[in-house]
């Protein structure tokens, strides 16, 4: 699991704008607009989004196109994975245990 994915989307408007993102993709004057921030700003977060490898920029003219990338979230969910597994089991276990309980009380 790379790290900069993570330390990247750390910064709340960068998170905000992989959530604009993740409905399509948007110039920076549209991203800019939504999250209500100047383009210098907006652009300053892209950079830093494109650097982590999260997005990809298209020039269309004099308009720069962003759009997210899957692979780094594709990562991000295969690392995940193995904590839903081991979650699932505890909860399984959790819940054979209630069972358990909720027997000997019927039992009683």
């Amino acid at each position: 699991m790379d790290t900069t994915m993570l330390s990247a989307l750390a910064e709340p408007n960068r998170k905000r704008i992989v959530e604009l993102l993740r409905d399509g993709p948007l110039t920076v004057g549209e991203i800019a607009d939504r999250l209500e921030i100047r383009q210098p700003q907006a652009s300053k977060h892209l950079k830093v989004l494109s650097e982590s490898g999260i997005v990809d920029v298209q020039a269309e003219a004099n308009r720069r196109i962003y759009k997210l990338r899957p692979a780094p979230f594709q990562a991000l969910d295969s690392w995940l994975q193995s904590f839903r597994r081991i979650m699932e089991e505890r909860f399984d276990k959790l819940d054979d245990y209630l069972r358990e309980l909720q027997n000997k009380e019927k039992n009683q």
